[in-house]
C-alpha cells in the first residue's frame, strides 16, 4: 500500500483518507498473506537473537 501511494500529494487529510480506503478495498486475501509472512520473516531475527544486539539480515 504505501509504495502505491509513494510520490503522491494530497492537499487534504480527507483525500489521503479516500484514496487509503479505495487502495484497502483492492487488496486480496494472498495480499494479506503476503504482507503477514513478510512481516514474520523480519521479526524471526529478533526472536532467535533472544534480546542480543544484532545488526543487517541476522547472518543468512
Amino acid at each position: 500500500m504505501k509504495l502505491k501511494l509513494k510520490g503522491q500529494h494530497f492537499n487534504r487529510i480527507e483525500e489521503i483518507q479516500t484514496e487509503s480506503q479505495d487502495l484497502m478495498k483492492t487488496l486480496t486475501r494472498n495480499d494479506f498473506q503476503q504482507c503477514f509472512q513478510s512481516r514474520k520473516s523480519r521479526w524471526d531475527p529478533c526472536i532467535n537473537a533472544q534480546g542480543d544486539y544484532f545488526e543487517g539480515d541476522g547472518g543468512k
